[in-house]
């Protein structure tokens, strides 16, 4: 028998990503009396109740595994440790759901219960960006996309990092039900209608790190990286931060890398990007105005640049995130 892609479940487990998991509800467990047609969610338990969740609450789910055999959607709302194995119990249930045609979604973390469950074999998968690397080392017959916000490989979709689960449902909404149906349901999240998937993961800026011991030149470079961040329009060069920071130009570079983990030429154009987004999240200004304030001189170089660290271009990240009143 057919599966029906509208029965949702979503399961619950001991130590539970709240935020994952909520997301889930909030997208597929709502009643939507606008709509014809919707979802039906069920929570399913991995183990006998009650499941401890992350923020010291509890949950209690009113279904077993069982209803992995009946569902035409899946969703695993992260999990609980990288190194923690899946239960063999669950990986035959998806084995067996995805042999059936059901549809398997993983946001952040629990990509790796699929990829334990054989699923992304041969596959292209995302998980959050802090995860990547270990997910690639561990499973390497799957293709982990680092910088994705989610990957859709047909019955099989996988998200980036707990906010991204957004993202990754409404693209599905909008494959079930069609854009207009998808831009009703953001609207009511206050969240944008449409990011793609292959938009990069917007990763906020770190923060500077200082070395363990507090060697000198970590603690000496702060100040100068602020006084950056706050005079991006003028032209930095090597030689003229070597000077504000009273170092050779060669040891000036070799030291800045050693604190940023990048060149002085790459930092400032990150800078430069971090602050054009701030301006095309909240003003109306025109791209030239944005990139003028920036400091990237004009248009071209915006788009460029923008592209290169965020992949896409402002004037889609302006559509997709500046705020509404």
């Amino acid at each position: 028998m057919r599966r029906d892609p509208s029965k949702v479940a979503l399961l619950a487990y001991d130590g539970l990503c709240t935020f994952e998991f909520a997301i889930m509800v909030e997208l597929f467990g709502l009643d939507r009396p606008e709509f014809e047609h919707w979802y039906t969610l069920h929570v399913c338990a991995l183990e006998k109740g009650p499941l401890r969740a992350l923020g010291g609450i509890t949950v209690e789910a009113p279904h077993t595994l069982r209803m992995l055999d009946q569902a035409g959607t899946i969703v695993i709302p992260g999990w609980r440790g990288l190194q923690e194995p899946a239960p063999e119990a669950l990986l035959r249930k998806l084995r067996r759901a995805a042999a059936d045609g059901a549809r398997i979604l993983s946001v952040c973390s629990g990509a790796f219960v699929l990829a334990e469950a054989g699923l992304l074999d041969g596959k292209r998968a995302t998980t959050h960006w802090l995860y990547a690397d270990a997910m690639a080392q561990r499973f390497p017959e799957v293709t982990v996309l680092p910088n994705v916000l989610y990957v859709d490989e047909g019955n099989v979709i996988t998200s980036a990092g707990s906010a991204a689960g957004v993202d990754m449902g409404l693209h599905l909404i909008r494959r079930d039900h069609g854009a207009t149906v998808a831009n009703v349901v953001a609207r009511r999240l206050v969240v944008p209608p449409q990011r793609e998937g292959g938009q990069q993961q917007f990763i906020a800026r770190p923060v500077d790190p200082v070395s363990p011991g507090g060697e000198p030149e970590a603690a000496a470079m702060a100040p100068l990286l602020d006084q950056l961040r706050g005079s991006l329009r003028r032209d930095h060069t090597v030689g003229s931060m070597a000077r504000q920071a009273k170092m050779s130009p060669r040891t000036f570079a070799r030291r800045f890398r050693e604190v940023t983990g990048t060149t002085p030429h790459k930092w400032i154009q990150v800078e430069r990007v971090r602050l054009a987004q701030g301006l095309l999240e909240s003003g109306d200004l025109s791209l030239a105005r944005v990139a003028e304030r920036a400091g990237f001189g004009g248009e071209q170089l915006l788009r460029l640049h923008f592209k290169r660290v965020l992949g896409t271009t402002p004037a889609a990240y302006r559509r997709a995130f500046r705020e509404h009143a």
